[in-house]
């Protein structure tokens, strides 16, 4: 049944808006299926690319279609999706690698940072590409620059196989598809920036490696204050045993240690800010509270001390001394990401953390040092004994620390 906008036209011009309007519907599909494809995609780039090819050729009416991307730093592009094409020439195209120069339609895009649009290329006195002209048979070109942030990150090329120049609204809709194309390769950027940071939080903190993608979480890790009870502990005689032992033995030894210290921290709800040689730090509460934690970072203490006994005995039989010291503080720090994109880590930052730091320091072999607030919170439930008042680097004034004795149950 014909529009009635339609009912005083032409027959020929009724059909003309016909077939405007089955064009106009035609893109509209198109460009929904690029949507929904990029929407449903995380991960797999390649598929997002080629469903923009694929529609941009048909919808353009071209014979050929490609789309170059970014391989690396460099300034340099290589296909990575394609349509139309024979398999020798798909061969030729994939081996080449593109760069900003005007020999091809692909490198002038880029070069330009613009539309180019060569009529025939048989006659452009400055296309380079004769045999891949030749094996394709395409005259008319059309190239549109990926733009991110004013920088080509790739292109998209179409072309015909005779003198045919692309019109205004064609043009424009390569324009909207390249558009898409940098939406799908930003969006595969950042799930694979956030993985990778995921990742590596995991290796520290598996707990917050979980907050990236809530919004709560991103409160946390953009900065915020809590009480926590901060763990240090480090190795002793280890200096001298890594200026005596081969390279791969120390590796070895760390290996042990640190894997035990991870194992033993996640058991119980704990953080690991980082692992520095032979040192490491955890704290407790923080990112998800716990309940006790003055109690968890105790109980780590303690389990990490008896499983170290396992190894340091191993250890002697391979001729190696090695001692644990451990400081435990309770307090309140400032907590959240610290880093860089790529390679980001939680930290705490607190006077908790300094004084968890340098009780481990005055820890001897076999010794874990709690602050005195740590011990006061664990009253009855812990059995503690005073040692001689501290003097600390960074504290002005003696430091008041129990060295604990067994857990009461």
């Amino acid at each position: 049944m014909a529009d009635v906008s339609d009912a005083g036209a032409h027959p020929g011009e009724a059909a003309e808006l016909q077939r405007e309007r089955d064009r106009a519907e035609e893109r509209e599909a198109a460009v929904r299926d690029v949507v929904q494809t990029i929407a449903r995609t995380t991960f797999d780039l390649d598929a997002v690319l080629q469903t923009v090819i694929d529609r941009a050729v048909r919808l353009c009416h071209a014979d050929t279609g490609n789309i170059a991307r970014r391989d690396g730093d460099k300034d340099e592009y290589r296909i990575a999706a394609f349509t139309s094409m024979t398999p020798e020439y798909e061969r030729l195209v994939r081996e080449r690698l593109y760069k900003p120069e005007r020999g091809s339609i692909v490198g002038r895009t880029l070069l330009e940072k613009r539309i180019v649009h060569i009529g025939d290329v048989l006659e452009d006195p400055q296309y380079a590409l004769p045999d891949l002209q030749r094996l394709a048979g395409y005259r008319t070109a059309l190239g549109v620059p990926m733009m991110r942030e004013g920088v080509p990150i790739g292109a998209i090329a179409v072309a015909r196989n005779q003198v045919r120049p692309f019109d205004a609204m064609e043009i424009r809709l390569i324009e909207t598809f390249a558009d898409f194309a940098v939406i799908a390769i930003e969006n595969v950027r950042l799930f694979q920036t956030v993985e990778r940071q995921r990742t590596e939080l995991a290796q520290f903190a598996p707990h917050v490696a979980n907050l990236l993608s809530t919004g709560d979480g991103e409160q946390l890790l953009a900065g915020h204050r809590r009480e926590i009870t901060a763990l240090f502990c480090d190795l002793r005689g280890f200096t001298s045993f890594s200026e005596t032992a081969e390279p791969e033995e120390v590796f070895s030894i760390l290996r042990e240690y640190h894997t035990a210290a991870g194992e033993v921290v996640s058991a119980n709800e704990g953080t690991i800010e980082h692992f520095a040689g032979d040192g490491l730090m955890a704290f407790f509460n923080d990112p998800v509270e716990i309940d006790d934690h003055e109690l968890a970072a105790v109980r780590t203490a303690a389990t990490l001390a008896e499983r170290f006994t396992t190894l340091a005995a191993d250890w002697r039989k391979r001729g190696y001394d090695l001692g644990l010291g451990i400081g435990i503080a309770t307090g309140y720090a400032t907590l959240g990401r610290i880093g860089f994109e790529g390679r980001y880590e939680y930290g705490a930052i607190g006077n908790a953390v300094i004084l968890a730091s340098r009780l481990s320091d005055a820890a001897a072999p076999g010794e874990i040092l709690l602050s005195q607030r740590t011990d006061a919170s664990l009253e009855g439930r812990i059995a503690t004994d005073p040692v001689p008042v501290l003097r600390l680097k960074g504290f002005t004034r003696p430091v008041v620390a129990m060295r604990l004795v067994e857990l009461s149950g």
